[in-house]
């Protein structure tokens, strides 16, 4: 497989068959960001010859005779492939529609039971696509964007050098509620810095109440030395929440969301890991929140923060 450093997909795209249609990241300047800092290069596409010989090397291992005489002899069930496609890559969705159009028709050719296909997205893509275009897009598959919103607090954003506003979320993710491509954010918890999570929580959910994701997931920030944001702390600019603050943060966000929407804390940058539906399990949510931020002290978050060798 044609894979290009570390490879990055959401936690809830396990079972996705992850193919690379782009390496490293199109706007590459957010202050908090080193996930692609290993890569010799800032962006680069994918040819469709190295797609299409990936798609044929994980169909050959799907239905490879070996492979199905270990599952039957394992007792697992028979394969029948997976029915979604991750496109991997910081934001595959910036690619020109002919081009991901064309990924769909060989992946369809491969996967015939591939439904939908997902990939990482900046708000910034959309926006490049008319709405004819958003739509043949969902009509080929496109479905379950991921989308680094990280929040929705103007200033923020501006300081973190997103490249987009709060009304430009709005308005990209309005055109993909029209166009009928499902869409899940993630919140960068602790982005707004010191003393400024509250803020940045309610302007989130204010912005968010307005839209439709489908999922929210919280990542926790973590600033390491190599990113553009920690010459920021040591320049004395920015200060770092604490982490007690930013699970007061969260319980914020958490109480302001009005949608029907699944708020997950799922991955690595979490120290605790939990998941529930709102409106209905709010309270749950809010109880547990409110447990990890009476029992739980500052140094022994900050351990789990300062330990944690990568996202």
């Amino acid at each position: 497989m044609h894979f290009t450093g570390t490879i990055w997909r959401p936690p809830y795209e396990a079972a996705s068959l992850l193919i690379e249609a782009t390496a490293g990241c199109t706007h590459h300047r957010c202050k908090f960001c080193t996930l692609y800092n290993d890569l010799p290069f800032p962006f680069r596409m994918s040819p469709l010859e190295d797609i299409e010989a990936d798609l044929l090397e994980a169909q050959t291992a799907l239905h490879s005779p070996v492979g199905k005489l270990t599952a039957a002899l394992q007792g697992l069930p028979n394969r029948e492939g997976p029915g979604r496609a991750f496109l991997t890559g910081a934001n595959p969705f910036v690619l020109k529609s002919d081009r991901l159009l064309e990924i769909a028709q060989l992946i369809g050719r491969y996967f015939p039971n591939i439904q939908t296909i997902g990939s990482f997205a900046r708000i910034t893509d959309i926006g490049l696509k008319t709405d004819g275009e958003l739509e043949q897009l969902r009509a080929a598959g496109y479905d379950g964007l991921t989308i680094g919103v990280e929040t929705g607090d103007g200033p923020s954003l501006t300081f973190m050098d997103k490249g987009y506003t709060p009304e430009d979320i709005l308005t990209q993710c309005r055109r993909l509620d029209r166009a009928g491509i499902g869409y899940n954010f993630f919140y960068l918890t602790g982005v707004a810095g010191a003393g400024q999570g509250a803020r940045s929580a309610r302007a989130s959910a204010e912005l968010f109440n307005q839209l439709h994701p489908r999922l929210i997931g919280s990542s926790m920030l973590t600033v390491y030395p190599d990113s553009r944001l920690y010459q920021e702390i040591q320049a004395g600019n920015w200060r770092e929440a604490g982490e007690v603050e930013k699970y007061e943060e969260l319980k914020t966000l958490v109480s302001y969301l009005d949608i029907p929407v699944t708020f997950a804390a799922l991955g690595a940058s979490n120290a605790y890991q939990f998941q529930g539906r709102l409106p209905e399990e709010r309270e749950v949510l809010l109880t547990a929140l409110d447990g990890i931020i009476r029992r739980e002290s500052e140094d022994r978050l900050r351990s789990y923060r300062t330990t944690l060798p990568h996202l």
